[in-house]
């Protein structure tokens, strides 16, 4: 039977966009699942707002595989799975393919082995969604980041494909956001440059994430598209 009250399952909630992401879901009324690397604050707040916080290692197979048998452990359905896991990695001489694989594991494998290992969960809640954060790097290219920017554009890929796969059962879509905070090491010249390469010039927080997200939870005839988040860089 379908199951409205399912839990939304967010991927890398402890910190930045996907802590926020995962609060506002709450707000919203739904119950979330959670993972998480390392203990932080985020994660216990997360916890103690009442969602379930599961430790993942996306960086192998076996990591993953792990997490996909201990998240069925925790629920039997899911009301959507939001792919945020990310890491940012620097390809040095000498650890170019280990930079390589951890990232293509983390930003390809986790979500193609979760999508298809939790269908079967979605598929008992209806509406169902799968939603992919990707980046708007993927639109150019990156000429120092290359694996980085290849990974992220294989997860749109996947958008399309299991767009396609899973329809009409369960709407698949992607976010695709550039800059959204400063760090607090980021000094006053780093800011003005990034601030300059979008048309619209700000810094916007996570809340703007949080409002894609929930368009394509909210829209029932959108499936097989990634939203660009990005303030205008394309026109600039």
């Amino acid at each position: 039977m379908p199951d409205s009250a399912a839990p939304i399952l967010i991927t890398g909630a402890g910190q930045r966009v996907g802590l926020h992401c995962a609060q506002r879901l709450i707000e919203d009324g739904h119950r979330v699942i959670f993972t998480y690397r390392t203990e932080r604050p985020g994660v216990q707040a997360l916890r103690d707002l009442g969602a379930i916080g599961l430790f993942a290692d996306f960086s192998s197979e076996a990591g993953i595989l792990a997490f996909i048998s201990e998240l069925k452990a925790h629920t039997d359905s899911l009301r959507a799975i939001v792919h945020n896991a990310s890491e940012w990695l620097t390809e040095t001489a000498g650890n170019e393919a280990e930079a390589f694989n951890r990232m293509f594991n983390i930003h390809m494998l986790a979500p193609y082995l979760i999508n298809l290992h939790c269908a079967e969960l979605l598929q008992r809640s209806a509406p169902a969604d799968i939603i992919h954060i990707s980046d708007d790097v993927t639109r150019k290219g990156s000429s120092k980041h290359i694996g980085y920017c290849a990974s992220k554009a294989g997860l749109d890929s996947l958008t399309l494909s299991f767009a396609a796969r899973f329809a009409p059962d369960i709407k698949v879509n992607g976010i695709a956001p550039a800059l959204l905070l400063f760090n607090p090491e980021d000094d006053a010249t780093y800011r003005a440059k990034a601030l300059a390469k979008s048309a619209l010039g700000f810094e916007p927080g996570s809340e703007v994430i949080y409002q894609s997200l929930r368009y394509l939870l909210d829209n029932p005839y959108v499936t097989g598209t990634t939203l660009t988040v990005n303030g205008g860089r394309h026109v600039k």
